[in-house]
């Protein structure tokens, strides 16, 4: 009888892997990981734009080809590299447990995104289509759940690059597609260099593709220039930004509501004085920041007579930011336009309220996990009306605070008049965390779009005068007591990006969708061949 003789393999089926072999199992992860966090170095207070293009290379990378599975994973360390750091302000006064809850939550959105991307990764012209799924995903994390968080959009990173006339354009959606998809061709510019390195061949489609992702976004921005006007096509106003400051940092800050209200009345006063002395001009109108008089003054006469005091004391409106508290219903973050001898004459309520800072959803559960609820006592409701007051004959749109983040909250007081947009805010429960500064850039970005002058009072800074361009022409100091009186140019004409609306992001999110729908038959048709 013979034997057979089998032959082994020396490796062996239980041979250890190899440190290399180990290493190269951490290189996407780490890579993905890298992307995002390159994102959040393209942020403000950075001016290190440009960052956002390699970071979407890498993530290119990091997806192409990959599985579905995969693509989830990697996407969510992806958003995990991204929003963990660029959050981190939101648990500055409650602790890390809401900071890293939304910050995981809103990550699956970018997961999504990278299932997306890599699902559409083997289509001819795959950049297009994977800028398209970020797009879709942005604009589902703008609006769920609870309304939406539409902070860290690309777009609003872009305050300070050259793709920022994009704006004018389309909107948000447009600017961060261009960026998004300008990264991804320089991805597969070097996928085709390595190609005909390795080939020596030129493959021209494919190299055409990836040069035209490149080229397209910027030669679009340079196009728009002629878009981003600061004439004064309606003459100019002189407006006037009080920063009164806060006595405190943090949560607690409202405990002294007067001394907040005080302030603010104080900073007005002195401007008037300055002005009598020919130290200031005289401003058009005063803006104040929101919650610049928590003590509601329909309700209390000694706070509505200090205000009133100032008011005439300036001699011209003054936008008033209080919480109004009626007997019964909820509390209403409201603006006030108080004139000179008639007081208050036209109100607008908050139309976005905020989640778990303004209101609290499922409070019972949430408590069960932060009982800084409770600081939450009585919750804000929304307001319906589009604020748009005439100030001394200029039409002057309000977006408060959080709403400078929803396209739709600023686009609506332009289409209604506005001349000049401000968006009053109240930054002190975050102390001097980036926050301020990401908001910042949003209202940059909202100049452009719009073509609007926008001024930016902040109770606690950064405040700002930003004019049609995006250029910041004044600002002030974080917690320090300030005004700024600037003249500004008023428009009244509407760019492509206003007219348009949503139909941009819509046409965006439609070719996403095309591009998800052909490489699902695509799936279904190489699964029934059995080809791969």
């Amino acid at each position: 009888m013979s034997a057979t003789i089998t032959p082994v393999d020396a490796s062996g089926p239980e041979s250890a892997p190899t440190p290399g072999s180990r290493l190269r199992r951490f290189v996407r992860p780490g890579t993905a990981l890298l992307s995002g966090f390159l994102l959040y170095l393209s942020f403000p207070p950075r001016p290190l734009w440009w960052l956002a293009l390699p970071a979407f290379a890498l993530l290119g990378w990091t997806l192409r080809g990959r599985r579905l599975r995969a693509g989830f994973g990697l996407g969510h360390l992806a958003g995990l590299g991204f929003l963990l750091p660029l959050l981190v302000w939101t648990g500055e006064e409650v602790g890390p447990g809401p900071w890293l809850a939304l910050a995981a939550l809103e990550a699956l959105f970018v997961a999504a995104a990278g299932l997306g991307i890599a699902a559409v990764s083997r289509l001819p012209w795959w950049p297009v289509f994977a800028a398209g799924v970020w797009i879709l995903a942005e604009a589902a994390r703008a609006r769920a759940p609870f309304g939406g968080f539409p902070w860290g959009k690309i777009a609003f990173g872009q305050a300070d690059g050259v793709f920022l006339p994009l704006a004018a354009v389309g909107g948000t959606p447009v600017l961060g597609f261009a960026v998004a998809l300008c990264g991804f061709g320089l991805y597969e510019t070097y996928r085709q260099i390595q190609v005909h390195r390795a080939t020596g061949t030129v493959p021209r489609g494919p190299l055409a593709v990836a040069a035209l992702s490149v080229l397209v976004p910027v030669a679009g921005a340079l196009a728009a220039l002629p878009l981003v006007d600061d004439s004064a096509e309606d003459g100019t106003a002189t407006v006037a930004a009080v920063q009164g400051n806060v006595p405190r940092l943090g949560l607690d800050f409202n405990a002294q509501r007067r001394a907040v209200l005080d302030n603010h009345v104080a900073r007005t006063r002195e401007l008037a004085e300055d002005v009598k002395a020919g130290r200031a001009p005289q401003p058009d109108f005063v803006l104040w920041p929101e919650n610049s008089s928590d003590i509601d003054p329909y309700a209390n006469p000694d706070a509505a007579e200090v205000i009133d005091g100032a008011v005439e004391a300036i001699g011209v409106p003054t936008v008033i930011g209080a919480v109004v508290a009626p007997p019964t219903g909820k509390l209403r973050n409201t603006l006030i336009e108080w004139e000179p001898g008639r007081g208050p004459v036209a109100t607008y309520d908050k139309r976005h309220v905020q989640p778990f800072g303004e209101y609290i959803p499922m409070r019972s559960i949430v408590r069960v996990f932060n009982s800084n609820v409770d600081r939450v006592s009585r919750d804000f409701g929304a307001g319906t009306k589009i604020g748009v007051f005439d100030l001394a004959g200029t039409k002057v749109g309000l977006a408060t605070c959080y709403e400078a983040a929803f396209d739709w909250a600023v686009r609506d007081t332009v289409t209604h008049g506005a001349q000049l947009i401000s968006v009053p805010s109240n930054n002190a429960t975050f102390g001097r965390s980036e926050m301020t500064y990401q908001q910042l850039a949003m209202s940059r970005v909202r100049a452009v779009e719009h073509s609007r002058s926008v001024v930016v009072p902040v109770t606690s800074g950064v405040s700002a005068v930003i004019r049609p361009d995006g250029e910041i022409v004044a600002q002030t100091k974080m917690f320090t007591p300030d005004v700024l009186v600037e003249k500004v140019p008023l428009r009244s004409s509407l760019t492509p990006a206003t007219r348009m609306g949503t139909l941009p992001e819509a046409l965006l999110v439609a070719l996403a969708a095309v591009g998800l729908g052909w490489s699902a038959i695509r799936s279904v048709r190489a699964r029934r061949t059995g080809s791969e």
